[in-house]
């Protein structure tokens, strides 16, 4: 949308502000959270409550602020066991107070609405917390408060409003017509500290989407069975009824009126009086955790065999110009805005019309693959804008970007999960994206691009290759992430890093790496060498063994990092100790190294896992290493009193370091060995007197003449 279009709706938004009548005052109205809980203080709980009873009550409670309400599946019924807890204070009112994740709950806050048009359903809005969409604004106003943004989007005439977002630093309020189910554009809810995102849950069910409404089976990785059961289990369902076909369930959820029905189960044909249409107003765009929720769940322990059923969910088709909610005037006025495209090409592309990454239609595409530690970023440049969608092959739903009039575009494909289906073998990550012009029909002049991460210890330069597996081509991009540095910590027994410390002091030596990395760590080949480097030990040797590990243990896994627990030790006549590891990566926990010690068998961390070679059966190592090292200064009782420490050069600790010395107390072995010395030699003193005098007295005396 240009600037001219966002600064009309602002001046018409304001307008609309300024002459809301004087006698709409605020109007009871909740938001609900879906798996999110906030703090507060309850002072009403209750159990097996519906949903609605428990908003109900919260309604009527003129101190009821929020109402928390949960529901847990009991594994050996299966059935679902609520909670109601009625708060007269909630955090969820303070914009810094930060929700915290809780499965199965429903938290909905009141508010005061000036709205004539706020409806009676159980709640106006769904709250994400921090989260945004990007791309689809139709008017921007600012607010005081986070209610005047909601009522505005209530009371907006020009347009449908179906989402808000609300900055409450900066009091922004942002108006839209789409929202996370609007098709035809990149609408994926994105990070945004600050910020809330709302949807508009007051919509009639012919508003719902932008265009035509229709229901599917839920297109999200996963078997349609194994969704349709989690559904069946940890949703909280709605409205249940017997009807007496699929299509009848459908027409149910089209036009029930008491809260949007985003979605439905049809449990397959009646029997008896049991009902066999259950509605929602979830579905999986609107879990936190989207098609990923549906990934870990297990089976119930006690299977009853009622029928699993078929799952339906809300879908939207792409937006036309009847669905934007727009009269026929705003619209005249739209199409006329002056519109125009750069067609020109960039000239900083190295590339020929005759290339292999050139289409029929002229347009070249310059690609790129970031491998990153949780993602591969596939980066797009076009010579001339590009309009069309790029996508994972096989996973055009939940893996995609609709590109519009656009040079420069981006499409992250997850390395888990089966949003993007990306495959994964002995390290190599792969997958296959397609770059199409047409929003449906793949045709000649599309592109087919294979992707691959190879996750090893040396860098790989991107390299393109043309392989006619199929029409169109489809071209291979290699790439390799950088390994992320390492580092030596010594922390003392209450996990604080330290530099001074005394012989004995018991010491945790720890090789770290960051922890969201798909890489493991191994060291061998350490040595503690003294400051002056005449003196050295090998404390690990060259296959990741301690050579004696009653001075230093070998390494343990701890997370992503190594671990080893220590006494200091020191050389004689060095203060100084420097530790030096030789660290190799590992895709994935490395194999650790079977050692031998006093007839005993252990494991020390120090060996990498073998992997295949790509050409062959024989197996290699990466000649690639890294070595770090650290310092530490060891001291011993009593050599602050030594000259040679305050005055010798070559140890320059006591100008760049502060060092504390902490007077011994005298022991009571000291002090027994101290009397025992003084009580030898007094008897040594008194055994000298009496052989001198005997000496003297046994000596016959000389008698004068």
């Amino acid at each position: 949308m240009s600037s001219s279009i966002i600064t009309h709706l602002l001046i018409a938004s304001c307008t609309i502000c300024i002459l809301l009548p004087h006698n709409v005052w605020g109007r009871m109205a909740f938001e609900k959270l879906t798996d999110y809980d906030f703090a507060g203080t309850t002072y009403y709980s209750v159990k097996n409550l519906s949903l609605y009873e428990c908003q109900g009550w919260c309604r009527e409670e003129a101190d009821c602020q929020a109402a928390a309400f949960s529901f847990v599946v009991n594994p050996l019924s299966p059935t679902q066991e609520t909670q109601c807890q009625l708060q007269n204070d909630s955090s969820a009112h303070n914009p810094s107070a930060a929700p915290q994740r809780s499965a199965n709950m429903y938290y909905m806050v009141k508010l005061q609405l000036r709205s004539e048009n706020v409806c009676h359903r159980p709640w106006s809005f769904e709250r994400v917390p921090n989260k945004v969409i990007r791309g689809s604004d139709n008017a921007l106003i600012y607010t005081s408060t986070k209610e005047a943004c909601l009522s505005a989007c209530l009371n907006e005439k020009r347009f449908v409003c179906r989402s808000v977002e609300y900055d409450y630093n900066s009091m922004k309020c942002v108006l839209s017509d789409s929202d996370r189910r609007s098709g035809g554009q990149f609408v994926q809810l994105v990070e945004a500290q600050g910020t809330d995102y709302f949807e508009n849950l007051c919509l009639k069910p012919q508003q719902a989407c932008k265009a035509t409404r229709n229901f599917a089976n839920a297109r999200v990785g996963v078997s349609e069975e194994k969704v349709a059961q989690f559904v069946g289990l940890h949703y909280y369902t709605d409205k249940e009824l017997q009807v007496t076909s699929e299509s009848a369930c459908r027409l149910a959820c089209e036009i029930e009126s008491e809260f949007l029905c985003r979605s439905f189960l049809y449990l397959g044909q009646p029997q008896g009086s049991q009902y066999n249409c259950r509605l929602y107003h979830l579905d999986h765009k609107t879990l936190p955790d989207g098609p990923s929720t549906y990934l870990n769940h297990e089976r119930p322990l006690i299977d009853h065999g009622e029928p699993i059923g078929q799952y339906f969910e809300n879908v939207c088709d792409k937006s036309t110009s009847s669905g934007t909610g727009l009269n026929t005037s705003a619209m005249d006025k739209l199409d006329t805005l002056p519109i125009s495209f750069d067609a020109t090409e960039d000239p900083t592309l190295n590339i020929t019309r005759n290339d292999v990454n050139c289409d029929k239609t002229g347009t070249c595409y310059d690609v790129s693959v970031h491998c990153k530690d949780t993602r591969i970023a596939v980066q797009v440049r076009t010579n001339k804008p590009f309009n069309g969608r790029i996508y994972a092959l096989g996973r055009s739903e939940t893996c995609n970007i609709d590109v519009i009039n656009s040079d420069s575009f981006r499409l992250d494909l997850t390395m888990a999960g089966q949003d993007c289906n990306t495959q994964s073998v002995t390290g190599v990550y792969s997958n296959t994206v397609v770059l199409q012009h047409h929003s449906v029909v793949m045709t000649k002049a599309d592109k087919i691009y294979k992707v691959k991460c190879t996750y090893d210890m040396s860098s790989k330069n991107i390299t393109f290759g043309m392989m006619p597996i199929r029409d169109p081509e489809m071209i291979h991009i290699n790439s390799s992430p950088e390994a992320p540095p390492p580092r030596i910590r010594i922390l003392d027994t209450r996990q604080r890093e330290v530099e001074t410390v005394r012989i004995g002091d018991r010491l945790n030596f720890r090789i770290e790496i960051p922890e969201d990395t798909p890489y493991g760590i191994f060291a061998r080949s350490c040595v503690a060498m003294a400051k002056d480097a005449r003196t050295s030990f090998k404390i690990i040797d060259d296959d990741g063994c301690p050579t004696d590990p009653t001075i230093f243990p070998g390494f343990t896994a701890d997370g992503n990092a190594l671990q080893s627990t220590y006494e200091a030790f020191r050389f004689t006549e060095s203060y100084g100790v420097i530790f030096q590891c030789n660290v190799k990566y590992c895709l994935g926990p490395c194999e650790p190294a079977v050692c031998e010690w006093n007839m005993e068998s252990f494991e020390s961390l120090g060996r990498r896992r073998r992997r295949r070679s790509v050409e062959g059966n024989d197996t290699k190592e990466a000649d690639e290493d890294m070595n770090i090292s650290q310092e530490i200064l060891v001291l011993d009782f009593g050599d602050e009193k030594r000259e040679f420490f305050k005055a010798d050069p070559s140890t320059d600790f006591a100008k760049d370091k502060t060092v504390t010395i902490i007077e011994p107390c005298p022991t009571k072995t000291s002090v027994l060995a101290l009397a025992v010395t003084c009580a030898l030699m007094i008897l040594l003193y008194i055994s000298t007197l009496f052989i001198y005098y005997m000496k003297k007295w046994l000596q016959p005396h000389k008698i004068a003449a």
